[in-house]
């Protein structure tokens, strides 16, 4: 081979490698600018190509819970409990009048005690474990549950949680962030909190594929179903299947960042029209529209003190109510689930 020829395929070999390094720091970008925080090669490359990977649903799930497969099965799951007495307020009123079926509480956060005092009033109630990685407010803050020297890798100059999820992602050790997933399942049993099943607060937990496992193995070594979208599905290949424990939600839905207030309602009327038959999760959050709230959401409309409130309106109105049963949808709990994996469990944490 001569020495132009070398030359020519090392300048083609070189381009094509230029062309993929873009491509591939192109497909990042999206992702960055997206608020995607994905850092891991392989699940990128499942994302792109296998987001609609087929997942098998738990083996009669519906039947098992008392429903028929054709039946649209609804949790519809409060959010944030702990963050405010204004959070607390609205969801507790919204667990007691059945406006919602479950909610989730942030052990991290400042009104966790007073959530722990309406459980133990009312051990009926479907509560499981937000699990708070990130204390995202400009100024209001909190720490881990665990010792500081225990998850220094998840802790911020001042000692609280990152503000974005992205750095707890980039810098946060797997070790530490299992020790503070069980360190915040054991401050609620301590506080009298049977947790029913574990969510992520901000989704934290399911950008990384060591986070994510690790989120699994801890909810099943303490027998509490973890919530699942099958939008996660690009996580589970041939290097990490689909554990036999875990229930896959159907269908995720929530009002996301830049949702315009004025379109909430029609937003949640759409949702209640689109459920398909299956095992379907509603995420909202609540609070009132009040001086704490607003002081607390000031910087951001998303998830902010309106945003709460309407929320609350919306779902707590006749007219959700009368979408629900027109649409002939059938509440169900996160009870129902753990009482279908882990039926010892749950038996011994009945009320």
């Amino acid at each position: 081979m001569g020495h132009k020829t070398r030359r020519a395929l090392l300048k083609i070999g070189l381009g094509l490698l230029l062309i993929a390094v873009m491509a591939w720091g192109g497909l990042r970008l999206f992702f960055h600018l997206n608020e995607i925080p994905i850092y891991d090669s392989r699940l990128i490359y499942n994302f792109i190509f296998h987001s609609d990977r087929p997942l098998k649903q738990y083996e009669n799930l519906a039947q098992k819970l008392g429903y028929k497969s054709s039946d649209k099965l609804l949790i519809i799951h409060a959010d944030d409990l702990g963050l405010a007495r204004s959070v607390n307020k609205a969801s507790f009123e919204a667990l007691s009048k059945g406006f919602v079926s479950s909610a989730s509480v942030m052990m991290p956060a400042p009104f966790v005690e007073e959530v722990a005092a309406y459980y133990l009033e009312h051990p009926q109630v479907d509560l499981g474990l937000h699990l708070t990685f990130t204390a995202e407010w400009l100024d209001y803050k909190w720490s881990g549950v665990a010792p500081a020297d225990k998850i220094g890798t998840l802790l911020d100059e001042e000692g609280f949680l990152y503000r974005r999820k992205e750095t707890v992602i980039k810098e946060g050790s797997n070790v530490q962030i299992r020790a503070e997933l069980q360190a915040q399942i054991d401050y609620a049993r301590a506080l009298g909190i049977s947790p029913t099943h574990m969510d992520s607060h901000e989704g934290t937990l399911f950008f990384d594929p060591k986070f994510l496992r690790t989120y699994i193995e801890v909810g099943h070594e303490n027998q509490i179903p973890v919530f699942i979208p099958k939008l996660l599905a690009p996580h589970f290949d041939e290097y990490f299947p689909l554990p036999p424990q875990v229930v896959l939600v159907d269908q995720m839905f929530m009002a996301l960042k830049g949702t315009e207030l004025n379109a909430m309602e029609e937003y949640y009327e759409e949702v209640l029209s689109s459920i398909k038959p299956g095992f379907n999760q509603l995420l909202i959050h609540l609070a009132f529209y009040d001086e704490e709230m607003k002081a607390i959401t000031k910087d951001r409309e998303a998830y902010g003190a309106k945003w709460r409130a309407q929320d609350y309106q919306i779902v707590s109105s006749r007219k959700f109510q009368d979408l629900l049963k027109q649409n002939k949808i059938k509440l169900i709990q996160w009870r129902d689930i753990q009482a279908v994996l882990y039926p010892d469990e749950n038996a011994s944490l009945k009320p």
